[in-house]
Order: C-alpha cells, then structure tokens, then sequence
C-alpha cells in the first residue's frame, strides 16, 4: 500500500518545501467549491503515489492561502505548476487528463 505524501502549502512553508526541494515538485492551486478542482484532485493524488520520490507534490488551499496565490499570479483553478530548482518550468491551467500531467513530468525528470 502506498501512502500519500502530499504537502499541504503554506506561506509559512513553501519555499522550503517547493523553491529549496532538490526533487521535481508539482503544485497543485485548488479550492474546495471548485468543481474541476474536484475533478484534478484524485489525479493528483494517483501521480503522487506512481511517482513517489522522484516529484514532491503540494497542494494550496487559495482560499486558505491567498498570498501564495497571488504571489504565483493564479487568476484560474485549478492551476498546476512544475518547479525545478525554485523555477516554475510549467503552468497548466484549467482540468487535465493524467497523461497530459505525466507528459509534462516526464519531460523534467
């Protein structure tokens, strides 16, 4: 059995768990009342679990963390972002097929 390790983001914790992390990290921008956000959520968490060490996966709450949310520009979720060494490498917005998520992880990894 695989357990999720996802990272609940914070202001408090992002640039240590995202911009300072030596693995890949997916962020994942989301809100509760978001019905595509909903639909993402579970493929996330599929891909946290096939990729395990090799991509850090976070999620922010934008309701709960408006600053990050600002900070990073998100004007749509869900919104997901690839990071590699503290830089934002991709940005996907909008729902999206697990396969389009992997193409892009496959392509840092």
């Amino acid at each position: 059995m695989v357990i999720n390790m996802i990272t609940e983001l914070t202001k408090e914790n992002f640039d240590g768990e995202v911009n300072k992390a030596e693995e890949l990290v997916l962020v994942d921008f989301w809100a509760s009342w978001c019905g595509p956000c909903r639909m993402v959520g579970p493929i996330i968490d599929e891909l946290d679990n096939s990729y395990g060490s090799r991509v850090k996966v976070g999620k922010v709450n934008i309701d709960e963390q408006p600053e990050l949310a600002t900070m990073h520009g998100i004007v749509s979720i869900p919104t997901v972002m690839v990071f590699k060494n503290g830089k934002v490498m991709e940005r996907i917005v909008g729902a999206h097929s697990r396969d389009d998520y992997e193409d892009i992880l496959d392509k840092y990894l």
